[in-house]
Order: C-alpha cells, then structure tokens, then sequence
C-alpha cells in the first residue's frame, strides 16, 4: 500500500505535467508562444521534455515500492 506522501507527490507531478501537455499543445495548435521571450523551436521541446519528465516522476512514485 502506498504512503500518503508519495500519493500525493505523485498527484502533483502528473497534474502539472498534464497541465504543461495540455497548455504546450494549445499554444503550439495557435501558434502562440509557449513562453514569453522565448523562440518557439526552443520552448515547445523544453516544454515537452519537462511535461514527460513530471509524468514520469508521477508514474514512478505510483509504482515504486
């Protein structure tokens, strides 16, 4: 059974990644920036790569033992 900590660090971490997916895709559909000063060739990967890194951090705190 999982303790209350990793729960909810695991919650936390796939809800950001999940909100950092959700808004990356949005802009990126508009065309909009991702982040403001920042080329969008750089920001859409670096977006991407942390949205996947929290996902996987969430998972992994659901599966460890």
């Amino acid at each position: 059974m999982e303790s209350g900590p990793a729960i909810f660090a695991a919650t936390v971490f796939l809800l950001f990644g999940t909100a950092l997916l959700g808004w990356t895709g949005a802009c990126a559909a508009r065309r909009a920036p991702v982040a403001d000063g920042v080329r969008p060739g750089v920001a859409v990967p670096l977006a991407l790569l942390a949205s996947g890194t929290s996902l996987a951090l969430g998972v992994w705190c659901l599966v460890r033992r």
